[in-house]
């Protein structure tokens, strides 16, 4: 049990001063748009760092101020309302993505719950508060910021901010179920839902050492809740664009994009603070170092794992290609739902064997037991699929034939077959030897799409 904090007492929350609160929120504050302002600048070097390219180097010592002036002239581009936009919604969506997106850095720990600094006199916490239900209520301001993007897309009366609006809730509705079921392992391990309670629970051991399974999972769902390459689909300018901001500009564009790199510190303090062991200093310092957390160092360590997990969205976006929607869909749904559920099923039955008195040895034993009936199970499950698919006349993969003739074009647009239907066969040109047959004088000539025994450059070239 950490010394700073020997049970769930969150007394030394709400005693401080009114301006002591303002400075604390100030603080937030300027700690988010510093870091975006450092981390957009960052990405871009890095970035062309990895595609051998130079990278912003014009504004400010090596191009520092980059971020800043993109932001001054966002600010003064033309403001365009479309004509088909409901007004209102498309105004306040920018604000209902952005204002979420700061507030869950409230009850993040920066430092020891315990009066470790003194401002002006006054001993305080580094955190501006905290709630038994702190991780509950970082979930639910990251739930609201959805609601601004989807209103986005809806109200500017176009079709592709639409769409876009759409695979963004279908995307954070996916990540959210497994995000949550990460968060559920560390909230048995530590036996609280309070950060400073759950940081103060990682004395010896970091949870991403107890619970790496949780960790991976939250690192996957935190990429699909910010809307970041890999999983930027809802922003995809491929086929959408520009997503659900194509018809945003100026002050209200840079608000959208205020709200995804605030999103981006957000979770890396929130995976910081469950996983990494919050403010703590890493292992080989605070083994010879015992001032490493305590005063104001706590605020360094904190800060140092912040941007290590900042560079991972950017090493991601650097490396990886963007995978397709049916594929995201599928990660969520059918990998992350079920490992994460099956996960957390495990890690309460260690800590309800571990409540009973029971060793290391007989939980191993009784886990290790249970996976190899669940893969027995799953041999025996797929083995006779396999027998019953080869038996019967009907292929598996293959919909049943309804009698009933599809026609993916009877709407006047391309759409998917249901279940129960099948695509005609998709017409095949011949074998291009039997077209130079055709072409060099047989009796098939017009056959192959000529016109008065023409063909085309290539195939009489070939001829």
């Amino acid at each position: 049990m950490s010394p700073y904090l020997a049970a769930e007492d969150l007394s030394m929350f709400g005693t401080d001063p009114w301006w002591l609160v303002v400075i604390k929120a100030v603080f937030c504050f300027a700690f988010l748009m510093v870091t975006v302002l450092f981390s957009i600048v960052w990405e871009r070097k890095v970035v062309a760092w990895m595609q051998l390219r130079i990278g912003p180097n014009r504004h400010g010592p090596w191009g520092m101020l980059q971020s800043l002036a993109d932001g001054i002239k966002l600010m003064l581009k033309e403001d365009v309302i479309v004509k088909r936009a409901d007004k209102a919604v498309y105004v306040l969506a920018p604000i209902v993505a952005a204002i979420p997106a700061f507030m869950a850095i409230a009850v993040i720990p920066f430092g020891p719950a315990g009066n470790e600094i003194s401002i002006f006199g006054h001993r305080t916490a580094m955190q501006l508060t905290d709630l038994p239900i702190a991780m509950l209520f970082i979930l639910a301001v990251a739930s609201v910021g959805i609601y601004g993007i989807v209103l986005a897309g809806w109200s500017s009366g176009s079709t592709y901010p639409l769409l876009g609006g759409l695979r963004s809730c279908a995307q954070m509705i996916s990540y959210e179920i497994a995000m949550g079921a990460a968060f559920a392992s560390v909230f048995l391990y530590s036996g609280s839902m309070s950060t400073s309670e759950i940081v103060a629970q990682q004395d010896d051991r970091w949870y991403i050492v107890l619970l790496p399974v949780s960790f991976i999972l939250y690192i996957v769902t935190m990429v699909g809740e910010t809307n970041r390459a890999p999983f930027d689909m809802p922003e995809s300018e491929g086929d959408l664009v520009g997503g659900f901001n194509t018809e945003y500009s100026s002050i209200k564009f840079a608000m959208f994009m205020l709200a995804e790199y605030v999103n981006m510190v957000t979770v890396s303090a929130v995976a910081t603070t469950l996983f990494l062991g919050g403010w703590r200093a890493p292992w080989p310092i605070s083994t010879f170092w015992e001032g490493a957390n305590h005063g104001w160092w706590p605020l360094l360590w904190f800060v140092v794992k912040v941007q290590l997990l900042l560079f991972f969205f950017i090493w991601l976006r650097g490396t990886l290609p963007r995978v397709r929607y049916d594929q995201l869909m599928k990660l969520g749904w059918k990998v992350l739902i079920p490992v994460s559920l099956v996960w957390l099923m495990l890690v309460a039955t260690v800590r309800a064997l571990r409540n009973e008195n029971y060793g290391f040895s007989d939980i191993a034993l009784y886990i290790g037991g249970g996976v190899l009936v669940l893969l027995l199970l799953s041999f025996l499950v797929d083995m006779y699929r396999d027998k019953g698919a080869k038996d019967a006349d009907q292929p598996v993969d293959q919909p049943a034939d309804t009698g009933a003739a599809f026609d993916p074009m009877a709407g006047g647009f391309p759409v998917p077959p249901l279940p129960g239907q099948a695509v005609p066969p998709v017409p095949r040109r011949r074998p291009r030897r039997e077209r130079e047959l055709i072409v060099s004088g047989g009796p098939d000539t017009h056959s192959d799409g000529s016109v008065d025994g023409s063909t085309d450059g290539k195939e009489a070239s070939d001829g």
